[in-house]
C-alpha cells in the first residue's frame, strides 16, 4: 500500500480509511499495536502470515510475542462511509486524539499515526541513514 492521508478521529474513535487501502485490506482486516507507537492495519493473510512465522519459533520466544500481539489486535470492518472503529487501548498506544495520519507501509500493511509522532520518528531519519539502510539491503 502506498500514500499518505490526513483524517480526523471522531468522538466515537472512528477514522476514515482511504478507499484504495480498503481495496487491498479487504472487507475485514486487523488493527494492531505491533512495534512503533502507531496502529498497524494488516490484511488477514498478512496478519496470519506474521503469526505463522512466530509460531514456528521456539515457544519460549514466540509465546510472549503471540500473547502481546493477540491481546493488542482486533478484527475490523469499514462502515458504509469507509470508517473503522478503533479500540480505545490502540488509540492510546498510538496517541491518537483528533488527527490521524494514515500511511502505506508495505504490500499488506498500512499504519495510523499521530501526525506529530510520525514527524518526530521520520524526522529523526537522515538522508544519510536512509541511503545507508538501502545500500545495506542491496537496494
Amino acid at each position: 500500500m502506498r500514500g499518505r492521508y490526513s483524517h480526523t478521529v471522531d468522538a466515537k474513535g472512528r477514522v476514515f480509511v482511504p478507499a484504495k487501502m480498503r481495496e487491498t485490506l479487504g472487507d475485514t482486516f486487523v488493527v494492531a499495536a505491533v512495534m512503533e507507537p502507531c496502529i498497524s492495519l494488516y490484511t488477514l493473510d498478512g496478519w496470519n502470515e506474521m503469526l505463522q512465522k512466530l509460531e514456528e519459533l521456539p515457544m519460549t520466544k514466540s509465546r510472549p510475542l503471540l500473547r502481546y500481539l493477540s491481546s493488542n489486535a482486533a478484527d475490523v470492518q469499514a462502515d458504509s462511509q469507509g470508517r473503522i472503529l478503533l479500540p480505545k487501548h490502540l488509540m492510546e498506544h498510538a496517541g491518537l486524539v483528533k488527527e490521524a495520519l494514515i500511511i502505506g507501509a508495505g504490500s499488506n500493511r498500512a499504519e495510523i499515526w499521530n501526525p506529530t509522532t510520525y514527524d518526530e520518528v521520520v524526522g529523526a531519519m537522515t538522508q544519510s541513514d536512509i541511503l545507508a539502510d538501502f545500500a545495506a539491503l542491496g537496494l
